[in-house]
């Protein structure tokens, strides 16, 4: 395949050259290979200022990320060939950790596959396609998929923001075979089915599997609280650990639905209240109902999408830990939790501590944790780690 070149500015190659795998639109010497030239989508040559080769990128000629190096050896562009072999690495990881077929299998540029992002729920794959070069292949992902994993069925789950900067469609669509509302999967020995075509995202968020399972010493006989509750990820599992209430708090009724239908599947029915409305506007209810808990689970959804809504964000994440501290016993356990890139962690501890000293408490930082090992951070791309996880204890000063 004859492709054509993008070539960089001087001294434009260094990031890439130290491991780095993307490209800025003013990194690019438009004059030599003008962006206007390419459809979003097309492959091409990086070439450094001398014309020296660099690998294959996928262009994406309309968006500030302009281009992502699929490959560094110009014999392998992006075809089935190379996705084969790219998901066969990938799974060889996770089969390394995982006994049950059940995780991501492929987390983007960290899997070195820009843009494409797979979920595993047993036999059923869910994809996830955010740049215009994934999206042109889409055939040959779905073709390496069924090699490589021979699975039951697979939906394409397109319906993310990240589609719009790459003038994408949303859609969800089954591509292959018979993909049910509600699938199954298990995570730390407890049993889920999730609803892939209409939930969040994949349908799951597997990202905090080693952060939910750190819940079990904390949890065993304690009344617990999970905010943002979902389907019952934290909370189900609390309850599977020997927790001996759970109550699980969520705007969405299908959310609830699901954590009523995980709690059935564990014989945890007994166990699980659920809570369905506004999570702040419960959380003043609860205080008002001078209700207290052992554990508070807080793992809202992004507060920070972007870099302007950082100070917003703080003030949200703050807001939403201090409240929850309120509804802590005096030796109470509070597990933080932020998915927001944007966050750094240690300003999350910050958020934290101002919270504990605004209403006259001693914290102590028992442990942090970070996404699980199905979600690798690209050492070169700082943006692939963002899951924090903080649990603390809360005491009377």
């Amino acid at each position: 395949m004859s492709l054509p070149s993008l070539r960089l500015k001087a001294n434009a190659d260094r990031r890439l050259r130290a491991g780095h795998l993307w490209v800025y639109s003013n990194e690019v010497d438009v004059v030599a290979t003008p962006l206007n030239a390419f459809q979003p989508g097309d492959q091409a040559i990086l070439e450094a200022a001398g014309g020296k080769p660099l690998g294959i990128v996928g262009v994406s000629p309309n968006n500030l990320i302009c281009a992502r190096l699929l490959s560094r050896d110009l014999k392998h562009p992006l075809d089935k060939s190379l996705l084969v072999h790219r998901i066969n690495v990938a799974l060889s990881l996770r089969e390394r950790l995982f006994e049950a077929p059940c995780y991501r299998l492929i987390y983007g540029d960290s899997d070195f596959l820009p843009g494409l992002v797979v979920d595993r729920f047993f036999d059923i794959l869910v994809v996830q396609l955010a740049s215009a070069t994934m999206e042109r292949h889409r055939e040959d992902v779905l073709a390496a998929l069924v090699q490589v994993l021979k699975p039951r069925g697979v939906l394409w789950k397109n319906d993310s923001s990240a589609r719009d900067a790459e003038g994408l469609e949303r859609y969800v669509d089954t591509a292959f075979g018979v993909v049910p509302e509600w699938v199954a999967l298990e995570e730390n020995g407890v049993k889920f089915e999730v609803p892939v075509l209409a939930g969040q995202k994949t349908g799951w968020f597997y990202d905090h599997r080693m952060n939910r399972a750190r819940l079990a010493p904390y949890v065993k006989g304690k009344r617990v609280l999970d905010l943002f509750s979902y389907v019952g990820g934290w909370g189900v599992q609390a309850a599977a650990f020997g927790a001996s209430e759970v109550m699980c708090v969520d705007a969405s009724a299908l959310a609830l639905d699901g954590v009523e239908r995980n709690a059935g599947l564990n014989g945890l029915e007994e166990k699980l209240i659920t809570v369905e409305g506004d999570v702040f506007e419960a959380i003043r209810e609860l205080k008002a109902a001078e209700e207290r808990f052992d554990v508070v689970i807080a793992d809202p959804p992004a507060f920070i999408k972007r870099k302007k809504d950082l100070k917003n964000g703080e003030a949200a994440y703050r807001r939403l830990n201090e409240q929850a501290m309120r509804l802590l016993n005096k030796d109470g356990i509070l597990v933080s939790a932020s998915c927001s890139m944007h966050l750094p962690e240690d300003d999350l501890q910050n958020i934290l501590l101002g919270s504990a000293r605004h209403l006259d408490r001693n914290l102590q930082l028992l442990e942090r944790g970070a996404q699980g090992p199905d979600h690798p951070v690209h050492p070169a791309i700082p943006e692939t780690r963002y899951i924090k996880s903080i649990t603390c204890r809360l005491l009377p000063s």
